[in-house]
């Protein structure tokens, strides 16, 4: 990693610090396997950190107390220099040097050449307590931003640690632990009670609970059957269980999702972009403003003295240093990728949620995203016979079909169809079966069916806006099934949550306009449209569009491309479910949870509210202290607390952001 990749056609000149200990973590978690870093070493680089600092605050502690309280004979002339400059070393060095090295890359005004000048200038004019201050606190404030980022990178590090070494697989009949990397793709993985699976595969044991948490941000355990895939990740709640590796461990969803949350650092939100740009002009300018301050007075002030003019010049410096900004701008962002993260939705870049900040529109897919996209039998009526039969009767004679209704039927009869007699079954098209079971003439289809054979309904059947499948036995009405795509759990949930910060919600589908209705009156959705191809869906979009709406649109990700392309923030549903998705979407919501649209949203907004809020904090200080550092009346502490000082606050604030529970 060099500097020189920092400082590209972005104006990124300032943020080296910030910029290269996010991207070098970036690059250190891809390398290899991604998790080669050692848990148990963490106090040991915390303490390597402070020592420099420490050394530097101790030796200054002394020569202060000497200087003001316990005066020595000896402490004074070359010995008391030597002292203090001992004490600067440790914090100054590393910093004169980043100084040296960017200028010999071109990159002159550095927050490095500022700290570096005005430091150094201090120790010129005898300030020798002010200079190592000075350095040490910057030194101190700059540790404090590594483990700010530090923690902004724990989400990732904990997709990271879902990831075991090893495996167990099984081979002739006996267990082998091998490097998960070295797995291939049919390899049996034998899972006891709390492993960590380590690559994608199927369950082929009958049924597992896995805890999903790192991955969906969901608590609660999700129970697989067998043959349904199971991801990399997933902890295993019960007894031994068996997967059949289906991805290589390089393909794995969860390498593609870390992969996604890693690229997310690069795509800058246009409050950082600006501030990138804003600070490449500023820094120049106050470097000249300082030697002004320090020079000019001499045309124009009686009693002109040198030194008491640069030492304005050296305060001027310190407080201009735009340390604050370029810190806790691009830390706040991605401390917003780490909070979504961390619950379940992934971002694909701090511009993203800028854009989700200002959405005034969210645009959902029906299917799929408020509903569960599987029909379910949602009631059963019988009429002059018992409902068992009704069912068993009915699932009977749907075994012979291939149809998703017919299907919805047989799962609601748990398997009370089967030991039936199944006779003469006929499909009539557009209308339903004819068949015999058990003896008994059954007809179950549409109204067409009954009305085709004259056999006398319900007619309140005729205004349910639902998949109805009528039954007759023997050329008798017998009742009927109610089938319907479910509707989330949450989904009522997440459209009162999103009118409650003043969000419209519009909802599109290619379902019926009476069914599209039934569904946005028990959600309250705030417009609803029906009977939509794709490309009427573009239309209804654009239309919004042109009321000059930010707007978001929710779907798969896939079969709505050309809408999400539309949109100003693409969100699919089930990342984790396709790859496709996970590549298209702007942001992906890993878990199905409709709600997670509103979390996104609040995430976007409480990271813009903090970014805001540091750059007001930094821009009021700093003008206050300047002024006064201008006219002589703010000194070298004063100064450390407008760059340091209001560096560590806005850094502090920009962390405080994954401490909160959305």
């Amino acid at each position: 990693m060099t500097h020189q990749h920092i400082y590209d056609e972005q104006g990124k000149q300032l943020c080296c610090t910030l910029e290269q200990k996010i991207n070098q973590k970036t690059e250190d978690y891809s390398e290899d396997d991604g998790h080669e870093y050692d848990h148990s070493e963490n106090s040991e680089s915390k303490f390597r950190m402070f020592l420099p600092a420490i050394i530097s605050l101790v030796l200054l502690l002394i020569a202060i107390g000497f200087d003001n309280y316990y005066e020595q004979a000896w402490f004074k002339g070359w010995i008391r220099i030597a002292w203090y400059i001992v004490a600067y070393v440790p914090v100054g060095l590393p910093v004169l040097k980043e100084a040296f090295e960017n200028i010999g890359k071109g990159v002159i005004f550095s927050e490095f050449l500022l700290m570096g000048i005005a430091t150094i200038g201090a120790f010129a004019i005898g300030q020798f307590p002010e200079g190592v201050a000075v350095m040490l606190f910057y030194a101190i404030g700059e540790i404090f931003q590594k483990l700010a980022v530090q923690r902004a990178k724990s989400n990732i590090k904990l997709l990271l640690d879902q990831r075991p070494d090893e495996v167990t697989i099984l081979e002739n009949n006996a267990t082998k632990t091998i490097k998960a990397k070295r797995a291939k793709i049919g390899n049996i993985i034998q899972l006891k009670a709390g492993e960590k699976l380590g690559l994608d595969g199927v369950l082929l044991s009958k049924v597992a609970s896995f805890n999903t948490a790192a991955l969906t941000g969901e608590s609660k355990p999700d129970t697989k059957q067998k043959g349904e895939p199971v991801l990399a990740g997933m902890i295993n709640l019960n007894a031994v269980v068996q997967v059949e590796v289906t991805t290589a461990y390089t393909d794995s969803k969860l390498s593609k999702i870390l992969e996604m949350v890693q690229e997310a650092t690069a795509k800058k939100a246009p409050t950082e972009l600006f501030i990138r740009k804003f600070a490449k002009i500023y820094t120049p300018i106050v470097v000249f403003l300082a030697i002004g301050i320090c020079v000019l007075p001499m045309l124009f002030v009686e009693n002109y003295v040198f030194n008491d003019w640069l030492y304005r010049a050296l305060v001027f410096l310190v407080i201009s240093c735009p340390c604050a900004l370029v810190i806790s701008i691009p830390l706040g962002y991605f401390g917003g990728i780490g909070a979504a993260s961390k619950n379940g939705i992934l971002v694909k870049g701090s511009n993203f949620l800028d854009i989700m900040a200002s959405i005034q529109v969210v645009v959902m897919d029906k299917t799929g995203t408020l509903t569960k996209g599987v029909f379910k039998v949602q009631k059963v009526m019988a009429i002059g016979v018992s409902e068992a039969d009704l069912v068993k009767y009915t699932a009977a004679l749907e075994t012979k079909s291939t149809h998703p209704v017919g299907t919805a039927i047989i799962e609601y009869a748990k398997g009370s169809e089967k030991n039936t007699n199944v006779t003469e079954v006929e499909e009539i098209a557009g209308h339903g079966l004819k068949g015999k079971v058990d003896g008994n003439e059954i007809l179950a289809g549409n109204v067409k069916l009954m009305k085709q054979f004259k056999i006398s309904y319900d007619a309140g059947i005729d205004d349910t806006p639902f998949t109805i499948i009528v039954i007759a036995i023997n050329q008798k009405y017998a009742g009927y099934f109610l089938i319907a795509d479910e509707i989330k759990e949450d989904a009522k949930q997440a459209i009162e949550s999103l009118h409650k910060i003043n969000v419209k919600t519009v909802m599109l589908s290619g379902d019926k306009q009476a069914v599209v209705n039934a569904v946005a009156k028990e959600l309250n959705i705030d417009q609803a449209f029906g009977d939509l191809l794709p490309e009427n869906k573009v239309e209804k979009v654009e239309e919004l569009k042109s009321q000059n709406l930010k707007l978001a649109f929710v779907g798969d990700g896939v079969n709505d491309a050309p809408v999400v392309a539309l949109a100003d923030a693409g969100i699919a549903m089930g990342g984790l479910g396709s790859d496709a998705t996970i590549e298209t979407a702007d942001i992906v919501i890993q878990n199905d949870q409709p709600h997670k649209i509103f979390t996104a949203i609040n995430i976007g907004r409480k990271t813009k509210q903090i970014v805001f809020q540091n750059i007001s904090l930094a821009f009021a200080v700093k003008a206050i202290v300047l002024v006064l550092g201008a006219g002589g009346l703010a000194t070298m502490w004063e100064a450390v607390f407008a760059d340091v000082g209001v560096a560590l606050l806005a850094i502090l604030n920009a962390v405080r952001i994954q401490r909160m529970k959305f």
